[in-house]
């Protein structure tokens, strides 16, 4: 039986959806597997049983349990953002020759940066909204944005997911606490012009075949936005399959697998898009999508009929051989 180290928590904001995330996924993992959370803190590393935790060694990717010492044979990681979504432990991993069955360092770190991004699949003839890129918030200031960008702008750290510190600016009194709260998050902020249209994602996998877009789900949120309160406290509509035409739906999913293809990712990905009269902007492409309860990832296999105990045997079929 093969060992699965479950990598999950992480240093960034999203450590307690990391945390979930990776509960759903052992709770329905492959039985053929031992799956262990590694919760991955700044001043330790340790693996999380019932009733107690041990630490991880990273010098050698092991840990002891019972007197034995165990060292994983592969691993998963769902830690959402650093240091996990960036590609920072598949680099670890990678240096003490532990196989993983995600996107592997560059694909992650580029997917993970929204405005490089998003530049990349606009070199390659994607739909992208405006953006201006800030790395100081006195860069640039409150005249020159919005002549650039109207309004409204979203306002977004270029390396944060879950939606912390994004935020819609609809005057512009609320620019600057808006960048305050953005570079908060992190060191570089992103400005996008405002896209109107519906919200759709696409969830995107490898199997033996092909590569697989699974049903759409459309996103209607009660606020703003699709910020964190929609996501995780319910002020959202998460409506899988879509309401779009078939013809619409299949170009959105054929989008969403040249995207995978192209960047070179691995296991799950879930591709955001804003359509626009029948074209499809990126919005962000996420390569540790949440797997929570409330996330939407496990709502798009159920329209699909697949059991997360299945889709993860896929994975781990085509990823680790």
């Amino acid at each position: 039986m093969k060992r699965i180290g479950l990598f999950c928590g992480g240093f960034s904001s999203e450590f307690d959806i990391s945390i979930k995330s990776a509960q759903t996924i052992r709770a329905h993992f492959p039985k053929d597997f031992d799956c262990f959370m590694i919760i991955v803190k700044k001043n330790n590393w340790e693996v999380q049983f019932d009733n107690y935790t041990t630490p991880f060694d990273l010098n050698t990717a092991s840990f002891v349990n019972n007197g034995e010492v165990i060292r994983v044979d592969a691993a998963l990681i769902y830690t959402h953002g650093d240091p996990g979504e960036n590609g920072k432990i598949q680099a670890y991993l990678e240096m003490v020759g532990i196989p993983y069955l995600n996107s592997g360092v560059l694909a992650s770190a580029l997917s993970f940066d929204k405005w490089y991004c998003n530049q990349f699949l606009k070199g390659f003839g994607f739909n992208v909204a405006s953006s201006v890129i800030m790395t100081s918030i006195k860069q640039y200031n409150t005249n020159e944005l919005i002549h650039t960008l109207g309004l409204p702008i979203f306002v977004k750290p270029a390396d944060s997911g879950s939606s912390y510190g994004i935020s819609k600016v609809k005057v512009a009194s609320e620019l600057m606490p808006a960048l305050e709260i953005a570079f908060n998050e992190g060191k570089r902020v992103i400005l996008e012009s405002f896209l109107d249209g519906t919200e759709v994602t696409c969830g995107v996998y490898r199997t033996k075949k092909e590569i697989t877009a699974l049903p759409l789900t459309e996103i209607v949120s009660d606020t703003e936005f699709f910020d964190f309160e929609a996501k995780y406290n319910g002020r959202s509509q998460e409506i899988t399959p879509a309401r779009i035409s078939p013809e619409l739906t299949l170009k959105v999913q054929e989008t969403a697998k040249h995207i995978y293809d192209l960047l070179g990712l691995k296991a799950i990905a879930r591709i955001d898009f804003m359509l626009v009269n029948n074209e499809a902007y990126v919005i962000e492409v996420n390569t540790t999508p949440g797997f929570s309860p409330a996330s939407i990832v496990p709502q798009m296999l159920a329209a699909a009929k697949i059991s997360i105990a299945e889709f993860w045997q896929e994975i781990i079929q085509v990823e680790l051989n």
